[in-house]
């Protein structure tokens, strides 16, 4: 059976029994042996109702970042830290809206993304945002302004390059500049891993 299946398989009988059942589950997609893995937080309202990673407005962002590095999304794998939509109800409309990850989410999910980085086994992961940097690096205390478009070396000759979130350039027009620069120093890096 193939790995991948085994494991979506695997945290979905975990997830039965988990606090967050009444949720939808968004597994990661992608390459089976890609040079680049991406982590992302968590889906959104249009990767819950689709079942797949960074669709909507954040998939129109990772193409333009896809366009930039030169990479097509089927040659890369795609994955979130959290693998349900956090929600809470909007207190003017009474909707579901976004909510940054619970401790308690992200302790349930940082097992099985650190499972999913071993079966993957990408040269290359590619952080976007805190949550994901602080979940790959297991440091609390590292930030994204610090070590944006910096790459760093994790185990197994594995490379890790941190970005902003693409939504932070929405709503930080200051950011458009670096993260431009930060992505050409990523496509620099692959060109010498590929």
């Amino acid at each position: 059976m193939n790995k991948q299946i085994e494991f979506q398989e695997k945290l979905t009988q975990n997830f039965k029994n988990s606090n967050f059942t009444k949720k939808t589950l968004v597994f990661g997609e992608g390459a089976d042996t890609p040079v680049l893995m991406m982590i992302g937080e968590a889906p959104g309202g249009d990767e819950e109702k689709q079942g797949r990673p960074f669709v909507g407005k954040a998939g129109k962002n990772l193409s333009s970042f896809l366009e930039v590095i030169g990479l097509q999304r089927e040659e890369i794998y795609i994955t979130n830290v959290v693998k349900l939509r956090p929600t809470k109800d909007s207190p003017k409309t009474g909707k579901a809206v976004n909510r940054p990850p619970s401790k308690e989410e992200i302790s349930f999910f940082l097992p099985y993304l650190k499972e999913e980085i071993q079966l993957i086994s990408p040269k290359v992961i590619v952080t976007l945002g805190n949550v994901p940097l602080k979940a790959v690096t297991d440091d609390k205390g590292i930030t994204i302004g610090d070590v944006h478009g910096k790459p760093y070396s994790l185990e197994q000759t594995r490379v890790l390059f941190p970005l902003y979130h693409p939504a932070a350039i929405i709503y930080n027009r200051g950011l458009t500049n670096i993260y431009q620069q930060d992505l050409l120093v990523l496509k620099e890096l692959l060109r010498g891993i590929k």
